[in-house]
């Protein structure tokens, strides 16, 4: 290099880390998955994820936080079924849905939404619902949260005009929050032997006759 000339500078290029990073975080979640369904939520340790892992607990704690945002991280990436920082109102399948220009149709799809949602989440749910206080304050905040996303959904469909004569919105949502429920998926399928078609077929009857009137 001549004299005077300046050292080229190195172009740090942060994708490969990022994709490690991604990588690394997927594998905690997979890892408190099975450490979940094998532990149950009282029984589950930080040190179980990050040996199941390969990585450290401190890698853990960065990444999460403690045993419960560790959980409460894994239900929401569950529930939506990706990482992707991606609003469930902005996803493709509830966007399509909330789009559609017949009621039925957004009612139909509604209840093959929740039926996915309840397919993923229900291990976690189970594993929750026996969990002690600590697990129990996760199922609270997530309940909150899908009452906040059915009242929408319900009021999307006020707000259309397509809500059934005489229907209470708030009642309408309290309602599906409860049909949509995941223990109401299990008690359906894994109690009476519905196949998930049928269950989705008696949910979009329910949430028909509640939403639209009968």
């Amino acid at each position: 290099m001549p004299p005077g000339t300046a050292k080229p500078r190195r172009v740090y290029d942060s994708s490969l880390r990022r994709e490690r990073a991604r990588a690394r975080r997927a594998a905690i979640l997979d890892a408190c998955r099975a450490e979940l369904a094998l532990s149950g939520y009282a029984g589950l340790t930080v040190r179980a994820v990050a040996e199941r892992a390969s990585v450290s607990q401190e890698t853990v704690y960065k990444a999460f936080g403690g045993k419960r945002e560790l959980v409460k991280t894994l239900y929401d990436v569950t529930l939506a079924g990706d990482d992707e920082p991606v609003p469930m109102a902005d996803r493709p399948e509830v966007r399509d849905l909330l789009g559609a220009t017949d009621p039925a149709v957004t009612v139909a799809g509604y209840a093959r939404l929740a039926r996915r949602i309840s397919e993923r989440v229900g291990v976690i749910v189970a594993a929750l619902s026996a969990g002690g206080a600590e697990a129990a304050a996760i199922i609270g905040e997530t309940e909150a949260e899908r009452l906040v996303g059915v009242t929408a959904f319900v009021r999307h469909v006020e707000s259309a005009g397509r809500l059934g004569a005489g229907v209470d919105p708030v009642a309408a949502a309290e309602a599906c929050w409860v049909l949509t429920a995941p223990e109401v998926y299990r008690l359906c399928t894994a109690v009476r032997g519905w196949t998930g078609d049928a269950y989705e077929v008696w949910l979009t009857r329910m949430l028909t006759a509640v939403v639209l009137g009968p």
